[in-house]
Formats: C-alpha cells, structure tokens, sequence
C-alpha cells in the first residue's frame, strides 16, 4: 500500500520532535509539538500546560498562537478551564463541546470567552512518561466534527515523542532532570513573550509574526531561541533582524 502524504509528514513530525541536540532548548520543542500538531489535525490552535514543580499548580508554557495564548491565560485568570481541568487531574480531556443549553456546558466562565474567539470545543491529551506526568496538550476547535479518535491518538503519540526527547532519547534518567527540563521552558517563556514585543514595536509586525522571525532567524543560526530572545530582551537586536530584506 503507497505511502500517503499525510503519513510521511507524520513521520516526520515524530522524528523532529525525538531527534534533538543533546544541548536542546524545551520550550522550542514544546512549541515545536504545538505547531506539528496544529499542522497535521484540524485543530485551530493547541498549547501545552505543565505542573509547577514546586505548587503542583498548572502553568500554561507555550501556545501555537497568540489566539492559545490568550485562551490559556484566561483560563489561568478565571481559574477553570479544559487545561487546568485536564493538568490536575492528570487525565486526558475527550472533545468537549463549549455550546449548548445554559447550565449544561463546562467551564461557565471560560465557555462563553472561548466562543467569542470562536473556538468550540475542546480536547487534551496527556503530556509525560510512564514513571510521570508532565501536564498536558491541549486542542482548541472551530470545527470539533473533524477531530476524531484517531486524530487524538496522533495528538498523544506526538505529545509522547516530545516527553521522550525531554528524557535524553529514552535513557533512564531521575524524575528531577526532567522537571528541571520543565522549568527551563516555564522560565524562558517570560523572556520569549520580551522579545516578541520588542520585534513587534520595532518592525511593526504582529505577535505571531514576530515569533515566526525570531524562531527563523534562531535555526537559520543554529541558536537557542531562548538565548537569543535574551539578547534581544535586554536592547541587543541583531542587525539582520531589523532588516526587512533578511
């Protein structure tokens, strides 16, 4: 049987998401997760929530979009909502509806803010290793109808490659090596959400479109992104970032 498109696109999405530099930066690959997912399922937007190593409390990290991004802050402000629901309990989230009669939808807060975005339902899988868990990924839809079963079996074979790279190629290694892994994403996102809007102001472009320029600009060089959403942070933009040409 011919191998279809979609199948080799998938393989190779798994084998991006497994196959790092033994130096890797987490949030890159999280975000890398979030962007093969959003690709390859119709899904609107997905991000990725993990359990604060010392409260145990959800903490959204990173977002396939600034549309994710504002969802999962407003979950964090509301204190309810399908990431925080799914991280706590540690459990998948099977596709959700956000509409219907009053007092039948989950997340009463949160549901009403979803649909003006225009996200209908949504879903999670599981993000961690069998001796752990990590947090979780989380699925925003326009169109709910298009994601089945097997779509979120794709999302957490995906979302477990991403966990295997995070313990060194499947070594064993203490649970604390990847909770620090962890950390160093929940840490960078601060400074990533800096440099985005120091590009923004400057080139007058949109969040989104800045983080696009600063993750090209990063693998063309063979950076870390967070090393140089630093640099940039504290006034040091590169030349070539500034310029539209590059």
């Amino acid at each position: 049987m011919p191998t279809t498109d979609r199948e080799a696109r998938i393989a190779d999405a798994v084998l991006d998401l497994v196959h790092r530099r033994a130096d890797f930066d987490p949030l890159e690959l999280l975000h890398d997760l979030t962007g093969q997912v959003v690709a390859l399922l119709q899904v609107r937007c997905a991000g990725v929530t993990v359990l604060d190593r010392d409260t145990h409390e959800p903490v959204h990290v990173t977002a396939s979009d600034e549309l994710c991004l504002a969802l999962e802050q407003e979950q964090s402000a509301l204190g309810e909502g399908p990431c925080i629901d799914s991280a706590r309990a540690r459990q998948p989230l099977p596709v959700t509806p956000l509409t219907g009669p009053p007092g039948s939808v989950r997340w009463p807060r949160f549901a009403p803010y979803a649909r003006r975005a225009g996200i209908t339902a949504v879903a999670a899988v599981s993000l961690g290793l069998p001796q752990m868990a990590l947090g979780g990924m989380n699925l925003m839809m326009t169109h709910p109808a298009g994601v089945s079963d097997q779509d979120l079996r794709l999302a957490r074979t995906l979302a477990d490659a991403a966990a295997v790279a995070l313990a060194h190629q499947q070594q064993l290694i203490d649970k604390d090596t990847v909770l620090a892994q962890l950390q160093r994403a929940l840490d960078s996102r601060l400074v990533i959400e800096q440099a985005k809007g120091v590009l923004s102001a400057s080139l007058h472009l949109s969040m989104d479109e800045a983080f696009q320029r600063l993750r090209v600009h990063a693998r063309s060089r063979q950076q870390k992104l967070t090393e140089l959403a630093a640099r940039i942070a504290r006034g040091d933009v590169p030349a070539e970032l500034l310029d539209p040409s590059q």
